[in-house]
């Protein structure tokens, strides 16, 4: 027999997938308006307007392997956004006129939606709602 704690779990699990997804599938709309891929916009916005970025930390900061941010800097760099270049053993990633271009465009569209979906929350709710996925976060790694 399940518990309520149980079933009050399994419907947070629910509702929680249910946001990530409706929110993941809006914001690849988006994307795809652009020809990105969701992949593609999180190398664009990790780098950033400005910034330089080795291939081995853009892989930590998105949990990927190398060998899949290496074919994902081909992508971009086939599409102009990025550009590569190598000092001595490290490979750094620096986005090109272009890709600032689509980095300033996208990036705040993207941005807006995100404070429109949560903003429905005040900013005591928000700040709840971020202390708890943290205490679960915690648990889950």
């Amino acid at each position: 027999m399940r518990t309520k704690e149980t079933l009050e779990s399994i419907v947070i699990w629910f509702k929680i997938s249910k946001i990530y997804n409706e929110n993941i599938k809006e914001s690849n709309h988006l994307l795809k308006e652009y020809g990105l891929s969701s992949a593609q916009f999180d190398v664009l916005a990790q780098i950033g307007v400005g910034k330089e970025i080795t291939q081995s930390e853009l892989s930590e900061k998105l949990l990927a392997t190398k060998g899949n941010i290496s074919q994902l800097i081909v992508s971009m760099e086939n599409k102009d956004y990025v550009t590569r270049r190598q000092e001595w053993k490290n490979k750094y990633v620096s986005l090109t006129p272009k890709g600032i271009e689509m980095y300033n465009e996208l990036v705040p569209m993207v941005e807006a939606f995100q404070t429109e979906t949560f903003g429905i929350l005040d900013e005591e709710e928000r700040q709840e709602l971020l202390r708890l996925l943290r205490k679960v976060e915690r648990k889950i790694k």
